[in-house]
């Protein structure tokens, strides 16, 4: 069980999540405050690190296709 609880899949679903949540907190941000550029950024970059790394990986799980 606790094997589960450490297993990259459960870490790339956890980064999806994250990855959503943070969409969801940007969209939320442009709609009910002004622009605040700082955070804006900083939670843009932040998305795109979570992107990174579900990307790698995402390709350390796949099996390598057959040439």
């Amino acid at each position: 069980m606790d094997a589960n609880l450490h297993s990259p899949q459960r870490l790339l679903i956890e980064l999806r999540i994250e990855h959503a949540d943070l969409d969801d907190l940007i969209d939320r941000h442009l709609i009910a405050t002004p622009a605040d550029d700082l955070v804006l950024r900083r939670l843009k970059k932040r998305r795109l690190a979570l992107r990174d790394r579900i990307a790698l990986l995402e390709t350390a799980l796949e099996p390598p296709e057959p040439a």
